[in-house]
């Protein structure tokens, strides 16, 4: 592993965690029950014990045509976790005791093969402690996928398992949706708020009140947006393209307006790109067998980790430690680590690591 120039020497993974028979499509942390979802080619999806380093229970969930494409999770779905196939089924689990129900609870299908994976949101937090990356808390729960038409976005209620809303791009020449990500703000009334990544390198964002049309709709990359997240408050993000590209960018719902504020060019593709619960350390899965670590808000880089030999296409997110917050400042120094999971497909494996982050991060 490398960093950069600045910082030191990255560690090495702390864990490797080897059981799929299959490439990894799909990681989140189940932060009720401290464990670790993944998902595989094969269609099988593992629960992981973090304390151990091994898996508690497998099951075939998909079929080995369809695999893992997601996994979402949500504080609003407490003790439910949601599982895609590429075909375009999704299917609600209950999780008890780290071992998932015999039968899925709610079951959902487009009929449609895609490379996008849903997004799950929940309610916008009411305060500043870290919340995991639905944004949420205990609340109604959304989820995004790409529909029957892969132009156009799909919007279900898992509560209800109702679809409520279908949002359609001016134009279909912007090709397949390649990324999505959604949010609902409390503070503007609870809208839900969908930011859409396209084949054609264009980025649409809706706001769910008026989805007869995108609010906005600008073409920041040349190939197709891979990956996409938006902040806590919504009102920025990033977006990581098949070109290499990295945009930093942000938000106005009034204006309409969405204003690139930096970018990183000639890197190999970017797969996947996550973004820590408080809004400051951004990484980002590379073609280029790299995970780069930046800082949002400074919009720098900070690390390269080179554990990987072949290319990061996906498949990691962020964990922080438990109430790592609320300790002292002495403590947060000593224990100010972020608990970052990366994977990468060809080898199977998850990579357990904790990256340094120094004390102003954590102010």
């Amino acid at each position: 592993m490398a960093c950069a120039a600045s910082q030191g020497p990255a560690p090495d993974p702390v864990a490797v965690l080897r059981a799929h028979r299959a490439a990894v499509h799909a990681v989140a942390f189940h932060t009720p029950s401290n464990t670790l979802l993944s998902g595989d080619a094969d269609g099988e999806l593992k629960v992981w014990d973090l304390v151990k380093h091994r898996p508690v229970f497998s099951s075939r969930v998909h079929t080995p045509s369809a695999g893992v494409l997601g996994i979402g999770v949500s504080s609003a779905l407490e003790n439910k976790i949601l599982s895609q196939g590429r075909d375009g089924t999704v299917k609600c689990w209950q999780l008890t005791d780290s071992s998932l129900s015999r039968q899925p609870i709610l079951t959902i299908k487009s009929e449609s093969y895609h490379f996008c994976k849903l997004a799950v949101a929940g309610h916008a937090a009411a305060n500043d402690e870290p919340c995991e990356d639905d944004r949420g808390g205990v609340g109604q729960v959304l989820m995004a996928m790409a529909g029957n038409d892969t132009s156009k976005i799909e919007i279900w209620d898992i509560a209800s398992g109702q679809s409520v809303q279908l949002l359609s791009p001016k134009d279909s020449s912007v090709g397949m949706c390649m990324s999505l990500h959604m949010t609902l703000q409390s503070e503007r009334g609870d809208p839900c708020t969908v930011v859409a990544g396209y084949e054609d390198g264009s980025v649409l964002m809706w706001d769910t009140r008026h989805a007869a049309a995108p609010l906005l709709q600008t073409k920041q990359h040349k190939e197709p947006v891979l990956s996409l997240v938006l902040d806590r408050q919504g009102t920025g993000g990033i977006s990581g393209s098949a070109d290499g590209q990295l945009t930093f960018f942000s938000l106005s719902y009034t204006e309409s307006l969405f204003t690139p504020k930096k970018k990183f060019e000639g890197q190999a593709g970017v797969g996947d790109v996550a973004l820590r619960g408080d809004d400051k350390i951004v990484a980002t899965a590379g073609w280029d067998h790299r995970v780069r670590i930046y800082d949002y808000r400074r919009r720098k880089p900070l690390a390269i980790l080179k554990y990987h030999k072949e290319i990061v296409r996906s498949c990691f997110t962020f964990n922080t430690m438990n109430h790592v917050w609320h300790v002292s400042p002495m403590l947060l120094l000593n224990l100010g680590r972020v608990f970052l999971l990366h994977m990468f497909c060809k080898l199977s494996c998850a990579v357990v690591s904790f990256i340094p982050v120094s004390k102003s991060d954590l102010s």
